[in-house]
C-alpha cells in the first residue's frame, strides 16, 4: 500500500513542480490554482478565483510549516513525500481535512458553474483536465467516483475520492503525467 501511496505524491509532485526543477515551492502550488482557475474563465481576484488561490497558498503555507521550511523556500521530491505521508496520509480524515479539503472545497465551488452545489460532469471535466488529466480518463474518473450514480458529484464524494485514491485505496485516474 506505501508503494502506491508513495508513487501517487510522486505523481502530485511531478505535477506541481511546474518548472520541472525538482522542488516544489510556494509558486508551483499558485500555478495550479491559477491553472484551475482560467480553465473556468474566472477572475482570479473575483471571490471564487480568490479562495481558490488562498486554499492553494494555504496549503502551501501549513505543509512548509510542518517541514520546516520557510514559506519562500522549496520542498525536494523526498522531503515532500516524507511530509505529505504524515500530514495527510497517515493522519487520515483529521490530515486530509486539514490539508486538503479546503482547497477541494474552494475548487468545488469554482467548479459549480450552475450553482446547484454539485458538479457536473462537463464541469468535473474541466477542473481535472487543468490538472493534466486526459478526457477518457476525466470521464472514467466521474463515473468512478459517482458513488450515488445521480450524475453529479457531492463536495463529500469529491473529497472521499481524493482521500481514497492518495491513500491508495481508489484507483481512478485523478492526477495527469
Amino acid at each position: 500500500m506505501l508503494d502506491v501511496r508513495s508513487e501517487r505524491l510522486a505523481r502530485r509532485f511531478r505535477l506541481w513542480d511546474t518548472d520541472g526543477n525538482g522542488h516544489v515551492d510556494r509558486s508551483d502550488f499558485e500555478a495550479e490554482g491559477r491553472r484551475i482557475i482560467a480553465a473556468f474563465g474566472e477572475d482570479e481576484r473575483s471571490p471564487r478565483g480568490r479562495a481558490v488561490l488562498d486554499a492553494y497558498l494555504t496549503m502551501w503555507d501549513y505543509l512548509a510549516a510542518k517541514a520546516g521550511v520557510p514559506p519562500e523556500g522549496s520542498l525536494n521530491a523526498k522531503q515532500f513525500d516524507r511530509i505529505a505521508q504524515t500530514e495527510i496520509i497517515l493522519m487520515g480524515n483529521t490530515g486530509f481535512s486539514t490539508v486538503l479539503r479546503p482547497t477541494i472545497s474552494a475548487t468545488l465551488d469554482l467548479c459549480d458553474v450552475d450553482g446547484d452545489g454539485q458538479v457536473n460532469p462537463a464541469e468535473f471535466k474541466c477542473w481535472v483536465e487543468a490538472i493534466g488529466v486526459t478526457k477518457p480518463h476525466a470521464e472514467e474518473a466521474f463515473d468512478q467516483i459517482d458513488a450515488d450514480h445521480d450524475g453529479q458529484l457531492s463536495i463529500d464524494e469529491l473529497a472521499q475520492a481524493v482521500r481514497d485514491y492518495h491513500a491508495g485505496l481508489l484507483d481512478v485516474p485523478l492526477l495527469g503525467r
